[in-house]
């Protein structure tokens, strides 16, 4: 059997990020050899994985990563089984380093091709697997979006202060002056909080899912049905009309003046800029969900 080193057991430690025991004992297991070893701990990591498939991960946190522009940014949320390791020096910055594989993929591909996605010679699903062999925790991405502004308009991004939370929007401008005034960024920044708050389902009526609409019209009906039958559809299209206003973002009462709604605060916003702003794509992400 080979000699097992300080200095192979420090190195392979560096490489996978492991304890200095499980070092060890790959190397010991590998006759020594450092790439073996490394390839027998990332085994281990896939076996847990595996083991651990049906468990729950119900904790994380969200990350945000934006280009220097400010004009990509991407944002996204790492899960794993408990607090203890989501808030562990190496989960966050596994964490941060989802955000930069979010920024290198094209998000329209989905999450198969975010864990496909290469970075310095690994995959992000081989960073995962690495992960899960030093916590011994399922871990997997919940949620990743990337927005990118083209032409005149920008990107807000806000993080709840307990981590788990996230909200993204992606704001349309007259001009570039509009987009840089400081009442639209801050206007844009209080939506992604309200997001963060109210979680609504959709930007506007035409994305709730017909499904639901449809479930909600014959809730309404039924607890209707002893309506003359001519006024049934006017109820019915009434209450039809505040569950939009409850849960189509731009219909919402903005929290910070429910007398208004969010697209009328943010047209003021813009107005006062001098222009025009208009709202087009949003996410929000929460760990566990």
């Amino acid at each position: 059997m080979a000699e097992i080193t300080a200095a192979s057991v420090m190195k392979l430690r560096n490489m996978s990020g492991q304890g200095m025991m499980d070092c060890k004992k790959a190397l010991a297991e590998t006759d020594g050899d450092v790439d073996k070893a490394m390839e027998l701990l990332r085994k281990k990591g896939l076996a847990t994985l595996a083991k651990r498939s049906e468990r729950e991960a119900s904790e994380g946190i969200a990350v945000c990563k934006a280009s220097e522009d400010g004009k990509t940014v991407a944002m996204a949320t790492l899960c794993c089984e408990t607090d203890f390791v989501a808030k562990s020096e190496g989960f966050v910055a596994a964490a941060n380093r989802v955000a930069d594989y979010a920024m290198a993929c094209d998000a329209s591909e989905g999450i198969d091709a975010l864990l496909a996605t290469t970075l310095d010679g690994k995959s992000l699903q081989e960073m995962i697997t690495d992960l899960v062999s030093q916590t011994g925790e399922k871990t997997e991405v919940g949620n990743f979006a990337r927005f990118k502004v083209e032409g005149a308009g920008l990107i807000c991004t806000y993080i709840h202060f307990n981590g788990k939370v996230g909200a993204m929007v992606r704001i349309e401008t007259s001009n570039d002056s509009v987009a840089a005034a400081e009442c639209v960024k801050a206007t844009a920044s209080d939506i992604c909080m309200h997001i963060s708050a109210v979680k609504p389902l959709a930007l506007d009526k035409s994305g709730i899912d017909p499904g639901v609409v449809a479930k909600e019209r014959d809730i309404y009906a039924e607890q209707v049905k002893n309506k003359p039958a001519e006024i049934i559809d006017k109820i019915v299209d009434g209450k039809m009309g505040r569950f939009y206003a409850d849960n189509c973002l731009l219909q919402q009462p903005f929290v910070k003046d429910d007398k208004k709604t969010v697209e009328q605060v943010l047209s003021e916003a813009a107005k006062q800029a001098g222009g025009e702003a208009k709202l087009v794509q949003f996410v929000r992400f929460e760990v566990g969900q």
